[in-house]
């Protein structure tokens, strides 16, 4: 794990002030028990500007957040797995191009919905086949239940195909036996649609590797970056350590408990790893990995990745150097998209004019379904973490606040 060195916020560029008062702003949303808690991250050159937690892990008591303390992280694990396919890329075990019945010969049989509902619909075969880089940047025309976008969303609730709490199978069992049997939402690489790509990724490291997911991560990311609180199972030491996880009903706004730490589903042996969202964090370790990202690829005698892969990761990869908002079936994103296009596994800012946030060109970024996000901006050298566990991200415009907030504190 990086060490955490703390600066003055004036030293790194910061108006100490406007630092101070963004988890002020926050507090109102603790007040108003819309979310349980947060931490916030800010750091600049690698340094910490701010580090701070403010309420307890469950609306009635827990504990008081750290950095020690351990989140859902969801989709924020998307990124961890495609810096592990382009690790195995770097290698020459894989091709971009690769399509994927070269691995999942299941898939050779693959459709796209035409027409009808999700019990009576029409399909027709796909233009071409689906490729690993359509995986990695979400127009490989696979879905996620949750979208309540597209009747092919339906299909998936239908068979019970819902993303990361995906428990009925193993990923093997999904990746190879359950999603060749649902239809496309279109043709792969006409459409961008965030979907089930990256756990038909996670399961690619699996076959490539000859490890399971959890292994493969922890050797070849997890250990050699010191990130020791990051998993896809908890230990039962570690569950006073897990927060409380909460679900917003956005037609109604109820807000009501939806995992406890005692009775988490991550618990070990776990049938299904998520590669797409089913990683455990903390602040710590994630900031650790962050600054992997902004170091380039590498701290100490760490490389994870080439500094060229990263660069080449961190590049819009959309059509004609599209943004998400022209490419999209669907408005879901864990992102503000408008100005961002998407590169191997990160959203990237590709016109800073178009964001409805300050910004910077080429900031990347990624969030996850409990309201977690981070990004780096290269042009700053910044670093900025939330975490929280509230269900679904888009309950609150937290992530847009944020963004305001924490350049309006740049001097």
């Amino acid at each position: 794990m990086v060490k955490l060195i703390k600066e003055t916020p004036e030293k790194l560029g910061f108006d100490a002030k406007r630092l101070a008062a963004i988890p002020a702003f926050f507090d109102s949303y603790l007040q108003e028990k819309k979310i349980p808690n947060f931490g916030l991250l800010v750091a600049r050159d690698g340094k910490i500007a701010h580090h701070s937690y403010s309420g307890t892990s469950a609306f009635d008591g827990g504990f008081k957040p750290n950095g020690k303390s351990i989140y859902r992280i969801f989709s924020m694990t998307k990124p961890l797995t495609s810096i592990a396919i382009m690790q195995l890329y770097e290698q020459g075990k894989l091709m971009l191009i690769d399509e994927i019945t070269k691995y999942f010969p299941a898939y050779k049989d693959v459709q796209v919905f035409e027409s009808g509902t999700a019990l009576d619909y029409k399909t027709r075969a796909p233009e071409r086949m689906i490729t690993i880089r359509d995986l990695l940047t979400h127009q490989s025309g696979l879905t996620y239940d949750f979208m309540f976008e597209h009747p092919v969303d339906a299909i998936y609730r239908k068979n019970r195909i819902n993303g990361a709490h995906a428990e009925k199978f193993t990923l093997k069992e999904l990746v190879q036996e359950e999603l060749p049997k649902m239809p496309l939402i279109c043709s792969p690489g006409e459409k961008w649609n965030y979907s089930l790509s990256t756990d038909v990724l996670g399961h690619l490291v699996e076959v490539i590797s000859g490890q399971t997911l959890d292994d493969y991560m922890a050797e070849h990311i997890f250990k050699p970056l010191g990130m020791n609180d990051t998993s896809f199972t908890i230990a039962e030491k570690d569950i006073k350590r897990l927060t409380h996880n909460y679900s917003r009903d956005p037609d109604t706004g109820v807000i009501k408990l939806a995992e406890t730490p005692e009775k988490t589903r991550w618990r070990a042996p776990r049938k299904f790893l998520s590669g797409g969202g089913g990683l455990l964090s903390t602040m710590e370790d994630y900031f650790t990995f962050c600054e992997m990202l902004r170091r380039g690829g590498t701290i100490g005698n760490a490389r994870i990745i080439g500094t060229k892969t990263l660069d080449f990761m961190l590049t819009n990869q959309l059509p004609d150097d599209k943004t998400i908002p022209e490419c999209a079936e669907g408005a879901f994103s864990e992102v503000t998209a408008e100005g961002t296009g998407f590169g191997l596994g990160f959203s990237v800012v590709v016109d800073a004019g178009a964001s409805p946030m300050a910004g910077s060109l080429g900031n990347y970024s990624w969030g996850g379904l409990a309201s977690t996000f981070f990004w780096n901006d290269p042009v700053e050298d910044m670093t900025v973490i939330f975490l929280t566990q509230l269900m679904p991200s888009r309950s609150y415009p937290i992530r847009q606040q944020l963004q305001q907030l924490v350049y309006a504190a740049l001097n």
